[in-house]
């Protein structure tokens, strides 16, 4: 399957070349993507400080802010998995990549995601699920690709010549097996359009299923993988072996088996039942064990080695990722403890907390592993060490100008939230009070990520120097004995070493421990119907009313505002009735939401008279001064798209939703009355008709429709039921 021969010599070793073009290539990607990943996520950041800078349609906050998160998840960390994974699998088997066509498929094939995705998501295309916002046609691409390294990977480990598998292997079969399911679990959706689909799962089981993905794409793409990176590249760079070979097999097991289950700890006090949201917390308490133990491992194979940490800027990098790792695997458990989380959950701090992992543990490792990998790539040495210093210094404390002040900044906001008066109310009543004070955190935050990127762009500028005073070797020769004799266990070898020498088996055992925590925890969700009690007032959204949702979840609404009042006396003051589980039951997806940076939108529908909703949509500004949400005027100029409305309809029919029989059919002179009744509303309230064409066609019609419906299908807090 390769372009290289093999050939054994006289002493019986084979020789061989590794193939390093594969690897340049993701490394170049690497590289690329961070800058873009980086770039974009600096205007979000200066987005939400002057929302001037949403220019168009297509650059306002709601869909650069899953632009930004998937180009760093998928993007950067992504290219920088394939790239230490290429590199080192190789080196660790002793054997060429099983196939050159399938490395480079998958090469190619992951940067077609990526730009789709780079289309896509500003084109308003999400399905409104965190972390996994591409469509169905993407989906399907991204396991294809997906099936291509799983293949070449495992025909590599079956070629081997190295008859023990090294831990970081490990970690390499546990992540592509786990992400396989997790993809798969998470993307059963029917398609309604070439680029609309909806959830198989609704409401408080969709939410589940997310956050099981959610929660679990951060601990098997951006932590497992890393992992293995770390226990090859950290020994290496050091010349150190692995400190503790036993509490490899211990962090190894343990955090692939425990890890899976904390999923839930994203939706304590939400409508999630009880015993979902305990099992959460506790396995992410238990998580501290093996992650601490990960990270010690780390730390302490440079023992011996530390003098030459402070001079080698790559073993700097390393000790800073491994120390942040360590950081956000205890700050993580922590704040999954509910007396915290209900301080934590919707604020900033979260924010702050994930990019103490994804600028700390990813980026420093994939900076340590890049500075580490050119001048061997390229037969040359480094072409600055000073500069990789000051990129270093520029990038740790950059870590720290983000995150600190969103701590500070979610602290202001959970205590700003629940302050009361000695009279009984809210001291804080209006949600914007939050948001101004909170505003020199976020120009902190992002002189920090200006801080950071410009660490980026010297990197690169240090590594382009690197590469031109270089000579790249693409097939770099290799050679080994050939791998010969039983794999049985010999006696006095440690135990673990059976399943080493079986990459089938470690594969099988590895997905028995991850399959375990998300059958316990998903399946009786989905099999038990108690656990989503029905409520008889629910009913389904209306033709109208589902555009407008859907025109909802396009904009990104859902990245700013939450649909979940939480059973807090400061929640239920300031926003409504608590929510319940049975009233999302034709919520596909969920849009619970992870964030406030807005209020909670979950009561908001008859709060507000239609125009105030068409103001504020024309200009946030008239309605709440000094809000920083985006303008989203284009609503009031385009012609609602009703040309799928019957096939979403039927696809949500097909998926349970009660519609009658005919409402396909009768759909559009369902929504043309309900659109006649709003736009009628508007115009006794002032509104003026638009320039061009009737002002029940627009789209603001339809986002006005579903942002009425919201929360009125049960009795409110005064105990009057809220018309429809």
């Amino acid at each position: 399957m390769t372009k290289t021969a093999t050939k054994t010599d006289a002493l019986g070793l084979e020789h061989f070349k590794y193939d390093n073009d594969i690897v340049r290539k993701f490394a170049y990607a690497t590289a690329f993507w961070g800058l873009i990943g980086m770039t974009v996520g600096l205007l979000a950041a200066l987005q939400m400080i002057w929302p001037a800078l949403n220019f168009t349609p297509e650059t306002t906050f709601g869909r650069v802010r899953p632009l930004h998160t998937n180009a760093a998840i998928f993007a950067f960390v992504g290219n920088g998995i394939y790239m230490g994974v290429y590199y080192s699998l190789q080196r660790l088997m002793k054997a060429r990549m099983w196939s050159d066509l399938l490395s480079t498929l998958h090469f190619y094939g992951w940067q077609i995601i990526i730009l789709a995705a780079a289309l896509t998501l500003p084109l308003g295309i999400s399905t409104g699920k965190e972390y996994a916002e591409l469509e169905w046609p993407i989906d399907i691409g991204i396991a294809l690709v997906w099936i291509f390294f799983g293949i070449n990977m495992f025909m590599t480990i079956m070629k081997r010549r190295e008859r023990h598998l090294y831990v970081a292997v490990w970690f390499y079969i546990a992540t592509w097996i786990t992400v396989t399911v997790l993809h798969v679990g998470n993307s059963l959706e029917l398609p309604a359009t070439l680029w609309k689909s909806y959830p198989l799962f609704a409401g408080v089981q969709d939410a589940l299923v997310q956050w099981w993905y959610g929660h679990n794409a951060v601990a098997f793409f951006l932590t497992t993988p890393y992992l293995g990176l770390m226990y090859y590249f950290l020994p290496k760079a050091a010349n150190r072996p692995v400190y503790s070979y036993r509490l490899s097999i211990i962090h190894f097991w343990a955090l692939i088996f425990i890890y899976i289950w904390a999923g839930p700890h994203h939706l304590l006090y939400t409508s999630l039942p009880d015993w979902a949201q305990s099992l959460g917390m506790v396995f992410s308490l238990m998580l501290i064990a093996p992650s601490w133990g990960g990270m010690l491992n780390g730390l302490l194979t440079l023992r011996g080695a530390w003098d030459r940490v402070r001079e080698d800027p790559v073993l700097k990098m390393m000790v800073v990722a491994v120390t942040a790792y360590g950081m956000a695997t205890l700050e993580g458990p922590l704040l999954s403890i509910k007396s915290v989380n209900a301080i934590s959950h919707y604020t900033d701090w979260t924010v702050g907390h994930v990019h103490i992992g994804t600028l700390g543990w990813n980026g420093m490792l994939t900076f340590g592993i890049l500075y580490w990998l050119f001048p061997r790539l390229f037969d040359t040495k480094l072409y600055s060490k000073k500069l990789a210093n000051v990129h270093f210094w520029i990038a740790t404390l950059g870590m720290l100008f983000y995150a600190i002040p969103l701590y500070w900044a979610g602290w202001t906001q959970s205590s700003m939230w629940k302050q009361f008066l000695p009279e009984g109310m809210l001291q804080y009543g209006n949600f914007l009070e939050t948001v101004t004070a909170i505003l020199p955190m976020y120009m902190m935050r992002a002189f920090g990520g200006a801080i950071y990127l410009a660490g980026v762009i010297l990197m690169i500028y240090n590594l382009i120097k690197t590469v031109k005073q270089g000579n790249f070797i693409g097939d770099e020769d290799a050679s080994a004995p050939p791998l010969q004799g039983a794999v049985e266990a010999h006696k006095g070898e440690h135990w673990h070493r059976w399943i080493e020498r079986r990459p089938v088996q470690l594969l099988i055992g590895s997905a028995v421990v991850v399959l375990i925590g998300g059958m316990v925890e998903i399946f009786p969700m989905v099999m038990v119907e108690d656990n989503v009690p029905k409520i008889e007032s629910v009913r389904p959204y209306t033709a109208l009313e589902l555009n407008g949702r859907d025109l909802y979840i396009k904009e990104g609404c859902n990245t700013c505002h939450s649909q979940m009042i939480r059973p807090f006396r400061s929640e239920t003051e300031r926003y409504g009735e608590y929510s319940k589980s049975g009233e999302f039951i034709y919520d596909r997806p969920h849009l619970w939401g992870s964030k406030r940076t807005g209020p909670d939108l979950h009561r908001v529908g008859q709060k507000y008279p239609d125009s105030w909703h068409y103001n504020h949509m024309m200009d946030p500004r008239i309605t709440s001064p000094g809000s920083i949400m985006p303008p989203y005027a284009w609503m009031l100029e385009k012609d609602l798209d009703t040309r799928y409305t019957p096939a979403k309809i039927r696809t949500l029919m097909t998926l349970g939703t009660p519609y009658p029989d005919d409402y396909p059919e009768t759909a559009a002179e369902d929504m043309q009355r309900q659109a006649k009744e709003i736009a009628d509303r508007l115009r006794a309230q002032g509104v003026e008709e638009p320039a061009e064409g009737r002002l029940e066609d627009k789209q603001i019609i339809a986002m006005i429709a579903y942002l009425q419906r919201l929360g009125t299908d049960i009795k409110t807090t005064v105990g009057e039921p809220t018309k429809k």
